[in-house]
């Protein structure tokens, strides 16, 4: 198993844990020099807000690890390709290099719908998409099937 997808796992057990909840399952980890200093996953519906998304949550524990904001040589590993908020987040975090597993043809901002780290910031982070995406896409697709 390469690097990424080690940390891809972790982020999947994260996720397993949202939908044992009942949220949608994604889940992130944020690494610095070969170190988890940061971990979110779903919880939108467990706490009423529309900023539970896994990327936010792992962002502000890795600012807390790490006693600072800019999160400059980190690496984030998420499961599901970031939205519109969550890449805005990473952008504003100084993240350099994001991992996704599953594309999200109705909201990704790394290529699906548009690439935000395309656009005329100040910041523009690597990005590695296909990360375990079978794995990552499928705990979605089960997700979903089960509450159709």
């Amino acid at each position: 198993m390469t690097e990424r997808e080690t940390y891809m796992a972790q982020a999947l057990e994260l996720a397993r844990a949202a939908m044992a909840e009942g949220e949608v399952p994604v889940g992130c980890v944020i690494v610095k020099d070969g170190v988890v200093v940061g971990r979110g996953r779903n919880r939108r519906e467990t706490r009423h807000t529309a900023l539970g998304h896994a990327e936010i949550e792992a962002i502000a524990m890795a600012c807390e690890t790490l006693g600072g904001w800019r999160l400059k040589d980190c690496t984030l590993y998420v499961t599901l390709e970031p939205c519109p908020m969550c890449a805005g987040a990473i952008v504003n975090a100084r993240i350099p290099v994001v991992c996704y597993g599953a594309k999200d043809d109705k909201a990704g901002c790394c290529g699906s719908v548009l690439n935000l780290f395309e656009e005329r910031f100040n910041h523009k982070p690597r990005i590695y998409g296909g990360v375990l995406e079978r794995e990552c896409a499928k705990i979605l697709q089960d997700f979903f099937e089960g509450l159709r």
